[in-house]
């Protein structure tokens, strides 16, 4: 597959997902294992995942599991995959979502994460989504202790604004590598944060870049050039959707949510697509 950069290191263009194989309708564990297998067998070398992923109370961590057992029954080699987690966002079992910013708690999420994952230093670690309770820069000092304590090796964020970007990537020492928002043909809110990584050379992890795409009749009316274009080229129009998001910028890096190996396998062909300037434009024009 095609490689972009993430920080110091080079990664598939495409990335993988793992919130689906552990919510609400997750597949069993036989299937989300085969699904990160395939993944791997396609190319795929950044894996997505965060200790929030999991369905009840008493399993935070499901996914972080899941894709450690996954990495290490593989036949192949798993050296260069990195696998990028988060913390500070927790689901309490009732189907809610909550924050916890603080950096002693962020301290302790990260090295819960590195145990589970198996590894002594996290590829990637994110901090989730800001805490309205907690100044940002004190959250983002917990990234920066974690760095110099080596039990991450990159820093990112997630749910981030503009202005977060920046102060993160200042109370970091210009340390930043990533910024995960939600990004794709239907929400394209989190344009400003993706030109923002591109000046800064940060790379831009869209997550849910299908935006609930499930086949070309999800992308009638506004979203029409997707589906017509998806058409003509006889692809899905899945890999339309994420053949523009790469065009957008050499930084982006969709991480298309997957728990089934022939939706992985159909996503990561997108690194291929080149689409047509005609087609970029019509694209552009189709917005939300």
């Amino acid at each position: 597959m095609k490689q972009r950069a993430l920080g110091d290191v080079q990664v598939g263009a495409v990335g993988l997902g793992g919130m689906p194989m552990s919510i609400e309708g997750r597949p069993d564990e036989a299937r989300s294992v085969s699904t990160i297998h395939a993944a791997l067998d396609a190319g795929v070398t950044l894996v997505d995942t965060a200790d929030a992923y999991h369905r009840d109370a008493g399993e935070v961590g499901h996914n972080e599991s899941l894709i450690a057992k996954a990495l290490a029954t593989y036949g192949g080699d798993t050296s260069a995959v990195v696998v990028a987690t988060k913390g500070g966002h927790l689901r309490p079992g009732d189907g809610s979502w909550t924050q916890n910013g603080r950096p002693e708690y962020l301290q302790e999420a990260a090295r819960a994460s590195a145990r589970r994952l198996g590894v002594e230093s996290i590829g990637l670690y994110q901090f989730h989504r800001p805490d309205p309770e907690v100044p940002y820069a004190e959250s983002i000092g917990a990234l920066v202790q974690l760095l110099d304590d080596g039990v991450i090796q990159r820093a990112g964020i997630s749910n981030a604004s503009v202005a977060q970007i920046d102060e993160a990537n200042e109370v970091l020492g210009g340390r930043l590598v990533s910024v995960q928002n939600q990004f794709s043909p239907a929400f394209r809110s989190s344009r400003a944060e993706l030109d923002r990584c591109a000046e800064l050379g940060i790379a831009f992890l869209p997550w849910s870049p299908l935006g609930g795409i499930k086949s070309a009749a999800d992308l009638g009316g506004n979203h029409s050039a997707f589906g017509t274009i998806a058409q003509e080229r006889g692809v899905s129009p899945q890999q339309v959707a994420l053949a523009w998001e790469l065009a957008l910028s050499d930084v982006v890096l969709p991480i298309p949510g997957s728990s089934r190996p022939a939706s992985i396998e159909d996503s990561v062909r997108a690194a291929d697509l080149e689409l047509t300037a005609e087609e970029l434009a019509a694209l552009e024009a189709d917005p939300a």
